[in-house]
């Protein structure tokens, strides 16, 4: 807050974006110039774009005092580079939202009233999505297993643009892990959330920064992150297998003592057996191998992410 007045912080993860930003600065200054009761901050986070992404928010930077630049020493990815913007920003409220133009920055202003009824959470809630098929289909079946895996629930269709209580982000600076999934860290926080239902857009400029890799581990990072069933899975399975090998040894028993004219010699059985028992065995182990590795990285303690630089009201500043 100052000078008596409310600050809202808007918070964009930058990559590759530069046929993006010029329209989404002008629309943020159509939007908020709507509601001037408010002061307002828009915290762009480069994440070592390639393009001209940065030369492009440093001269937006000389224009606007209201835009801080936080360049990072290298590419993070998209939940660090989230996170550096949260760490950066100063509001009393803080929204995400993504540079792309498919989060319409007119339907934060719905999030901003929802706040001052009151609630700490604001999320906007897909009601429709202008996607590729083959996305709306992954993307649905993420959600459905998420919220049978993850011991915190998770709203469905929902992304990371959100509006969040300058005490929610507190708390959200208090987490260490590496392998961040923000959404389920929201949801996990509490306090009084709610949703607002938004029609997605298509991408205005450019190629998309979530690749179908970086989207499969974003699940994984949902899925380990927020729930121990896997490991619970691990065990079950052993029972399983246990119970299907002590069926077929039966069979293989009583074939062998009362039909044993029946029984044909050869390999089929024992290898589909083995080749079965040898990949449960391999996903186990693979699963086992996911959490130990989130437990060696957070062991190691590195930072988050490293700043290379920060502009902030007209001037450089390189971190501490």
């Amino acid at each position: 807050m100052r000078d008596g007045r409310l600050t809202i912080s808007y918070v964009f993860p930058v990559f590759n974006e530069e046929g993006n930003l010029a329209d989404l600065h002008a629309e943020l200054d159509r939007v908020t110039s709507s509601r001037p009761e408010f002061d307002y901050e828009f915290v762009f986070v480069n994440d070592a774009s390639k393009d001209r992404s940065l030369e492009l928010l440093m001269e937006m930077a000389a224009r606007d005092h209201r835009v801080v630049v936080v360049d990072l020493s290298r590419n993070f990815g998209h939940q660090m580079a989230i996170t550096a913007g949260i760490d950066h920003a100063s509001g009393d409220a803080v929204i995400l939202m993504d540079s792309d133009l498919q989060d319409p920055p007119r339907t934060s202003l719905a999030l901003i009233d929802k706040w001052l009824e009151g609630y700490e959470v604001v999320y906007a809630e897909r009601r429709t999505r202008k996607d590729t098929v083959f996305k709306r289909v992954t993307a649905a079946g993420f959600y459905w297993l998420l919220d049978r895996l993850s011991d915190t629930p998770i709203p469905r269709n929902v992304g990371d643009f959100r509006l969040m209580d300058r005490k929610v982000v507190a708390q959200l600076q208090r987490f260490t892990e590496h392998n961040r999934f923000v959404r389920g860290m929201v949801a996990f926080v509490g306090f009084r959330q709610t949703a607002v239902q938004f029609d997605r857009g298509e991408r205005m400029a450019g190629e998309t920064s979530y690749p179908l890799r970086k989207m499969f581990k974003l699940a994984v990072d949902g899925i380990l992150g927020f729930s121990t069933v896997p490991l619970k899975l691990i065990g079950r399975a052993g029972i399983l297998i246990a119970g299907l090998a002590f069926l077929g040894a039966i069979y293989a028993v009583g074939a062998k003592l009362f039909r044993p004219d029946h029984v044909v010699a050869g390999w089929t059985f024992i290898m589909i057996s083995v080749l079965f028992v040898g990949g449960v065995q391999l996903i186990m182990l693979g699963v086992l191998g996911g959490y130990l590795g989130r437990t060696y990285t957070e062991a190691q303690g590195r930072p988050l992410y490293i700043v290379r630089a920060v502009r902030r009201s007209c001037h450089v500043k390189d971190p501490p």
